[in-house]
C-alpha cells in the first residue's frame, strides 16, 4: 500500500528545495510582478515538471500540501460526501463570516446546506432579475460618462454594481455604492479582504492574540464591526417588522413555503422565516449566512465580469458574435427588458463566460482537509492532509482542453463538451460542496455583461501576455485591466 509520501514531488530534500525556490521567487519579484503572481506560475510549472499523474506534493504557505489538478484525481476528493472539511486557513475568515457555509464543516454544514438550498431555487432567483437589470443600467450610465477616456479600469465600477445587487438581494437594502464613492460599508468590505490576504501570507500573524495587536489587526476588527453592525441592524429591524405583520409561528410549513414564492424576498427574509419557525437556527446563524452570501456573491461576480469584458476586448471576432446573439434576442423583445427567457437564450455568451472562467478561475485553488484515508490512483492520502484542488492547473489540462491557452468559447458548445470529464471544469467547485449560488451568479453576470455589450463595443489595450494574474481572494490582474468603451 502506498502512503502519502509516495505522491510525486520535488526530487531530493523537499524542504530545502522548497526554501530555495521560495527565495528565488522573492528575489525575482517586483511591484509589477509580485511574489504571489510568480508563485502561481511557479506552482503550475512544478505540476508540469513533476506531477504528470495529476498529483503533486508541494509546500504552500509554509505547510505541506498535496495538489490535485487532473479530473481523475479531483473527482474522488470533491465527490466524496464525507470529504467536506475546509483547510485550516479558512479559520482566518471566522471573525468575519463566523461558521457559515464557506467556513463550517461536519453536521452544521450539512444542516445549513440542506436548509439554505431552497432559498436559491430558480423560482426565487427569477424574481431578482429586475434588481440585476436596474443596477446594470446604473453601471451602463457610469460607463457612458467614460467613453471619451483613453482607457478605463472597469473593475471598481463593476464591483460597486455587484455590491449593490448583493445588498438588495441578500439583505433587502440599498447602500447606493454605485453613486456613493465614500460608502462606508463598501470600503469596509474591500479592506477586510485585503487584511485577510495580508494575514494569510504571514503565518506568524495567525494567532489572534498577535494579529489583534497589529495596526492591520485593529483595522480588520474595526471594519468587521462596520459590516456586522449593518447586518445586525437590518436583521433586528426586519425581524420586528415580520413578527408584527404576521405571527409566522402559527403558519403551517406549507404556508411558509408558499409565502416564499409569492413575492421577491431578500435572502435575509427567507432565513428569518426559518429562524422564527425554528429558534435553533439562531439570529447569529442568520447573520453568518447573510455575511457569507455577501462575501461569496460580490467580488467573485465582479472580477469574472471584468475578465469577460477583457477577453472580448482582445478577441473582437468573438465579441462580434456576442453582439449578434444579443441583437437577435432583443430585436423583438418589448422594451428590451431582460427576462428569464432572454437569459436562457444567451447560449453563446454563456460559452464565453465559461471559457473566461476556465482561463481566469475566480479562485485558483480550493483547500480541503480529508478526515479519513483517501485513495487516489493507488496512493493512500493520510487523514488530516491538506489537499489543494488546483483549479488553475485543472482548467489547463491539455487532455481535457487541447491547446489550453487558446481562448475558444466553442469548447463549451454542447457537441464539444458532452464527452468531457465532468470534473474537468469546476469554476464553482463540484460535488456535495459546490457553490450554492452558481445559478444566481450566472444570471447576474449575463445580465450585467449583456447590458454593457448592448450599449458598447469594448477594446482591450493589453495583450494576454502583458496581463499578469494575481491570486488574491479572487484572481485579479497585478495592474488595472485597461479597457476602452465605444458607444454602439
Amino acid at each position: 500500500m502506498f502512503q502519502s509520501s509516495s505522491v510525486p514531488g520535488l526530487p531530493g530534500n523537499h524542504l530545502l528545495r522548497y526554501l530555495s525556490l521560495l527565495i528565488s521567487v522573492y528575489k525575482q519579484s517586483s511591484p509589477t510582478c509580485p511574489a504571489l503572481a510568480l508563485g502561481l506560475q511557479w506552482v503550475w510549472a512544478l505540476c508540469l515538471l513533476y506531477g504528470e499523474t495529476g498529483l503533486l506534493r508541494a509546500t504552500l504557505l509554509f505547510k505541506p500540501v498535496i495538489l490535485f489538478y487532473k479530473p481523475e484525481t479531483v473527482e474522488p476528493l470533491l465527490n466524496d460526501p464525507e470529504l467536506i472539511e475546509k483547510g485550516s486557513e479558512y479559520k482566518l475568515m471566522v471573525p468575519w463570516l463566523g461558521t457559515g457555509l464557506v467556513t463550517s464543516g461536519g453536521t452544521k454544514w450539512r444542516k445549513h446546506r440542506k436548509l439554505l438550498t431552497p432559498t436559491i431555487h430558480f423560482s426565487i432567483l427569477e424574481k431578482f432579475i429586475p434588481v440585476f437589470q436596474e443596477q446594470s443600467e446604473i453601471l451602463v450610465s457610469k460607463l457612458q460618462l467614460r467613453v471619451l477616456e483613453s482607457w478605463v479600469d472597469a473593475l471598481p465600477l463593476i464591483s460597486s454594481c455587484t455590491l449593490d445587487v448583493i445588498c438588495q438581494t441578500a439583505m433587502g437594502i440599498s447602500i447606493n455604492a454605485q453613486n456613493d464613492e465614500n460608502c462606508e460599508y463598501s470600503k469596509a468590505i474591500h479592506e477586510i479582504g485585503d487584511s485577510f490576504m495580508y494575514r494569510l501570507l504571514r503565518p506568524w500573524l495567525y494567532p489572534d492574540i498577535i494579529f489583534n495587536l497589529t495596526s492591520r489587526g485593529r483595522t480588520f476588527k474595526s471594519n468587521i464591526q462596520i459590516v456586522h453592525g449593518l447586518s445586525e441592524k437590518v436583521i433586528k429591524e426586519k425581524k420586528i417588522e415580520m413578527t408584527s405583520d404576521v405571527n409566522l409561528k402559527s403558519k403551517s410549513e406549507n404556508d411558509l413555503e408558499e409565502s416564499s414564492f409569492e413575492k421577491r424576498k431578500p435572502f435575509l427574509e427567507l432565513l428569518l422565516e426559518y429562524h422564527l419557525k425554528d429558534p435553533s437556527f439562531t439570529e447569529k446563524d442568520v447573520r453568518e449566512e447573510v455575511d457569507t452570501f455577501m462575501f461569496a456573491g460580490h467580488d467573485t461576480s465582479s472580477v469574472t465580469v471584468s475578465w469577460v469584458l477583457y477577453c472580448l476586448g482582445v478577441y473582437q471576432e468573438i465579441q462580434k458574435k456576442v453582439h449578434e446573439e444579443l441583437e437577435n434576442i432583443f430585436e423583438t423583445e418589448e422594451n428590451n427588458k431582460i427576462s428569464r427567457e432572454t437569459l436562457t437564450r444567451m447560449k453563446y455568451l454563456e460559452c464565453v463566460i465559461k471559457e473566461t472562467m476556465r482561463l481566469y478561475p475566480t479562485v485558483p485553488i480550493i483547500l480541503r482537509e480529508n478526515n479519513q484515508p483517501l485513495k487516489v490512483l493507488g496512493h493512500i492520502i493520510h487523514p488530516r492532509t491538506t489537499c489543494g484542488i488546483f483549479i488553475f492547473g485543472l482548467h489547463r489540462d491539455p487532455e481535457s482542453f487541447p491547446d489550453p491557452e487558446i481562448f475558444d468559447p466553442d469548447r463549451f458548445l454542447p457537441e464539444n463538451s458532452k464527452n468531457r470529464h465532468p470534473y474537468a471544469f469546476v469554476p464553482f467547485s463540484a460535488g456535495p460542496r459546490n457553490c450554492i449560488g452558481q445559478k444566481f451568479a450566472m444570471m447576474e453576470m449575463k445580465t450585467i455583461i449583456s447590458s454593457i455589450l448592448r450599449r458598447f463595443r469594448v477594446t482591450s489595450l493589453d495583450s494576454r501576455e502583458k496581463v499578469i494574474l494575481y491570486p488574491n481572494l479572487v484572481t485579479r490582474s497585478v495592474r488595472p485591466v485597461r479597457l476602452r468603451f465605444e458607444s454602439r
